[in-house]
């Protein structure tokens, strides 16, 4: 027989006792370890960082590249800017773009129409909207890009961070990086990756030669097509331009666009500048290998579906002699 079963009880009653703050500690703490928790990432941008709970679902984006990001990733934002041209939207992503909401331009977005959308993420740009930042942050989770220059596929790495689909961004990158492989081997088989390759930009106030920093530079380079001497540069473009330095605008091949705003304008530019005798005078002009092609997809756009497209337009031109 025990001989002190008032201690034994009093013994087994303390572990019960111990057992059951264990589990309530336990329970009490699960919250730290649940789902949003666990998906949550941050993401470092041009205005700091940016932490993000759970995969957003209503995006709102501010560049009209960006937008383009978004689509190639199989994401629809709920709000965008209007782009550049069109109405509202460009018109080789008008079909993608049902029921999004136009939350101004990227020059003047409208807060109100953004909010309005409850967006559970924004995506900006710091040369677009740095102005905005903080009341984009107090509407939600917001990351900026730090600049409209440069190589554009430095944007869209930070996009497919931002919605946390960098394995769908990388696949992306890695098709269009196939085709820009696969068009410089075609050209070179052809004996024409050698090709001197001039840009020219007719606006309303306005004309311009495009160099190797530009969107489309960024193209041509990566191909490693060649480019006329005086564009050959690590500069974004020569503005301004007279008709004294029509010369400049000569090469093997002549790619020439035209914005053309709601407004008007270019059109009439471009009219004026290509039936001048100085134009015609052009050694790629006289050859006939001076085209016209969409200024949407060689500069405004500046996304990857453009960017796709322009590799269009160079096979079809440069292969099809």
């Amino acid at each position: 027989m025990l001989k002190h079963p008032v201690l034994l009880l009093t013994l087994l009653a303390s572990f019960v006792l111990t057992l059951a703050g264990c589990g309530a500690e336990e329970e009490a703490a699960a919250p730290e370890t649940g789902t949003e928790a666990e998906t949550a990432y941050t993401v470092e941008h041009a205005m700091g960082s940016t932490t993000i709970e759970g995969t957003p679902e209503k995006v709102v984006v501010l560049t009209n590249h960006g937008t383009e990001a978004l689509l190639s990733m199989g994401i629809t934002p709920v709000g965008a800017v209007q782009s550049w041209t069109g109405d509202p939207w460009y018109d080789h992503i008008t079909d993608e773009m049902e029921g999004v909401e136009v939350v101004g331009t990227e020059s003047d977005i409208s807060l109100e129409a953004i909010a309005a959308l409850d967006p559970d993420l924004i995506i900006g740009n710091k040369m677009r909207q740095e102005e905005h930042y903080q009341a984009l942050t107090d509407i939600a989770p917001t990351v900026f890009e730090e600049t409209l220059r440069g190589d554009w596929k430095v944007n869209y790495e930070l996009i497919a961070q931002a919605v946390g689909q960098e394995e769908k961004g990388a696949e992306v990158l890695a098709a269009y990086d196939e085709r820009i492989r696969s068009l410089s081997t075609e050209l070179e088989e052809a004996g024409k990756l050698d090709t001197k390759v001039s840009m020219v930009r007719f606006m309303p106030d306005d004309v311009r030669i495009y160099h190797k920093d530009s969107f489309s530079g960024i193209i041509l380079d990566e191909i490693g097509l060649a480019r006329p001497e005086s564009q050959d540069v690590p500069d974004f473009a020569a503005k301004g331009v007279t008709k004294e330095r029509v010369p400049e605008m000569d090469g093997d091949v002549i790619f020439y666009f035209t914005y053309e705003p709601a407004e008007g304008g270019g059109q009439q530019v471009e009219d004026e500048w290509i039936n001048d005798p100085l134009w015609n005078n052009l050694e790629a002009v006289k050859a006939g290998n001076a085209y016209e092609v969409s200024d949407t997809i060689w500069n405004t756009a500046g996304g990857v579906k453009a960017a796709n497209l322009m590799l269009d337009d160079l096979e079809a031109k440069l292969l099809s002699e």
